[in-house]
Formats: structure tokens, C-alpha cells, sequence
């Protein structure tokens, strides 16, 4: 089947928050611009009840609502939306060809905002209480449990360092390590802060072997990985912190990732290739948020027009020309701007002949 090929400025590829930033940073400079994304508009912040620390939003919103917000404002400026799996990336004629089943999208510059997904232990009864008790982001969902006992399954950094966050609202903290008594994966100022917290408790030799409930989460079966005993843990909530996947399988062999999968960018959210941006979650950087998914998508979408600027410039004034002249100055020296007006009669004096 011959795909239908169709020509933007900017390909965005992802439609959680970083996503629909760019876009909407992109639309706005009236470049022709399209979001892609493969299944949810909003992401993984359509999965938390209620984000309380979203600048702007003293109340608290729904992360879904809050997506929603999103979605109208960044289809204002024109931007094109498509539900769709993208399949490959790659460069067409000096075009980056954005490939799905059955579009050819070609761009000048692509935003990689694919985001990523927590890491899920497989046990009985996962899936059913995702969002209905089990959640993934402390900082996200504490306030829901305010009085609460919760349980936490991880004993790294951030298993550890949420779950003493979460003694801040929840009347216990039950935490399921798959060492032996007094072993962790986290840091040890953060051990000796959660083994010497009143509301922190720990269950040793663990690890999940199923979820129960009715409408919402009530229990979660541990099995000890020593004798094979079940223990039954009643609880209000469940926050699974035993890691996180980029999802950057996409690009795994066109833009440099780190050792853990992320994509590895400038502060300019450039990637290693020229053209390509990537903002959020798959961009390895320290705090993931909606906040800070802003944050990258503001800096790509911005970025993106810049490089498109530059190249047409390249393009047209430089590149087409048989002879030409660059003079690289920093405005602040008074030097190089003494210099300026060298080459400016210099250039009056070469006429047409120098660009």
C-alpha cells in the first residue's frame, strides 16, 4: 500500500503535557504543526484524581480536567491532531519522514514527547486498580490519603523518600522490601530517616502476589519470598515505586539515550541529532511532573521554530549563494561591534558579487 505523504513544520509526537506544550508553542509562531499520539490525549496526569500542586490551580483539579484544559487550548492555534502508532523516524531528503501505517508525515523538526510508564509488578488484579487505589506519584496523590494507611511496594530512593512524604498526611506507612530485615535499595540518609519514622513500617522478604477490592483497592496479598507465605495487608491506597520505562524504543537508534533508556538533551531540549527535540518524561532529568513536562514543552516548541528559522536562512541566503561572508560577533564588545562596520563597507564595496 503506497502511504500518503504529507508535509509539516513540526511533528510532535506524544500528547501528554510536555506534548501539547510544544504543540501549542509551535502553533502559535503559525508554524504548520501536528500532534501524534497512539492512544490518550493527557497521559499519564489523566490517571491522578487530583494535582494540588500545579501552579495556577490553588484548589486542586482532576488530572484529567486538567489535560482537557490543555487539549482546547493548544488546538486554538491550528494544530492538527492524529490517534495513531508512530513506526519509524527518519531522514527523506533532508526532511525528517515521521512513518505510521499509513502516513508519511515529513517535518522540518520533530519534538519527541512519548513520555514514559511506571514499572508494574504483573500481579493478580493490577490492572483492575490502577487509578481506584493504586497510584504512582506521592507527590501527586497524598492529600487523597490524608488519615489514611497506605502501603508502598520498592525500597529504592524514591520508594523510600515518597514514602517518608507520605507520613506527612497518611496515619501509616507500610513499605514491602524484597530484602532481608534492614536492607535497602535507597540511599542511606534516606533509610535511617524512614527506619526511625513512628509512621513508617516495614514487611520484609516481600513481594506482591495479588490486589483485591470491590469498586476501590482494600487489600494487597504479599508473598514471602523465603517461606512462600501469603500476608494480607488491609489498606486505603497502594503506591508501586520499583521503577519507571521511558518510552524512547522509537528513537533507540537515532538519537543518544542514557544507561537507563532516556533521551539524553541540552538544555534546549536538542537531542544529538539536529531537528529533533525532545521534551518530558522520556528526557532524562530529575523531577517528572506536569509542571516540569511544561516546562520542556515550552523550551522544544520554541526551539523548534528557531531551528526552522535558521535553516530556511541557511537555505536561502547562505547556501544558494557561490560566495559569502560571516562575520560571528558578541553585540557586548566593543571591539567586534568597531569590526562591524569594517565588514559592512566591505560589503558595499563587493556589491551582489558577496552575500
Amino acid at each position: 500500500m503506497e502511504k500518503k505523504i504529507e508535509n509539516y513544520d513540526v511533528v510532535v509526537i506524544g500528547g501528554g503535557a510536555a506534548g501539547m506544550t510544544a504543540a501549542l508553542y509551535a502553533g502559535r509562531a503559525r508554524l504548520k504543526t501536528i500532534l501524534i499520539e497512539k492512544s490518550l490525549i493527557g497521559g499519564l496526569a489523566t490517571y491522578t484524581s487530583e494535582i494540588e500542586n500545579y501552579p495556577g490551580v490553588p484548589e486542586g483539579i482532576d488530572g484529567t480536567e486538567l489535560m482537557k484544559l490543555f487539549d482546547k487550548q493548544f488546538r486554538r492555534f491550528g494544530v492538527d491532531v492524529k490517534l495513531t502508532d508512530v513506526k519509524q523516524i527518519e531522514k527523506k531528503d533532508g526532511f525528517w519522514s515521521v512513518q505510521t501505517f499509513r502516513n508519511d508525515y515529513r517535518a522540518k523538526a520533530v519534538v519527541i514527547a512519548t513520555g514514559g510508564r511506571p514499572r508494574l509488578t504483573g500481579a493478580t488484579g493490577e490492572d483492575r486498580f490502577r487509578d481506584k487505589g493504586i497510584s504512582f506519584c506521592a507527590t501527586c496523590d497524598a492529600a487523597r490519603y490524608t488519615g489514611k494507611k497506605v502501603l508502598i511496594i520498592g525500597s529504592g530512593d524514591a520508594a523510600i523518600e515518597e514514602g517518608i512524604f507520605l507520613t506527612r498526611f497518611c496515619s501509616e506507612v507500610w513499605v514491602s522490601v524484597v530484602h532481608d530485615e534492614g536492607i535497602m535499595d535507597a540511599n542511606e540518609v534516606a533509610k535511617e530517616k524512614a527506619l526511625s519514622n513512628p509512621k513508617m513500617h516495614f514487611i520484609w522478604n516481600t513481594g506482591v502476589d495479588s490486589f483485591e477490592g470491590d469498586d476501590l483497592l482494600k487489600r494487597v496479598n504479599l508473598k514471602n519470598l523465603k517461606t512462600g507465605e501469603i500476608v494480607p495487608v488491609d489498606v486505603d491506597g497502594c503506591f508501586l515505586f520499583i521503577g519507571y520505562l521511558p518510552n524512547s524504543k522509537l528513537v533507540e537508534n537515532l538519537v543518544k539515550l542514557n544507561e537507563r533508556g532516556y533521551i539524553v538533551t541540552n538544555e534546549c531540549m536538542e537531542t544529538s541529532q539536529p531537528g529533533i527535540f525532545a521534551a518530558g518524561d522520556v528526557r532524562d532529568k530529575a523531577l517528572r511532573q506536569v509542571a516540569t513536562g511544561v516546562g520542556d514543552g515550552a523550551v522544544a516548541g520554541y526551539m523548534a521554530e528557531r531551528y526552522i528559522g535558521e535553516i530556511e536562512v541557511l537555505e536561502k541566503d547562505i547556501l544558494s549563494k557561490e560566495k559569502v561572508l560571516a562575520y560571528f560577533y558578541n553585540a557586548s564588545e566593543e571591539s567586534d561591534r568597531a569590526l562591524m562596520t569594517k565588514i559592512e563597507q566591505l560589503s558595499e564595496e563587493c556589491g551582489t558579487e558577496l552575500k
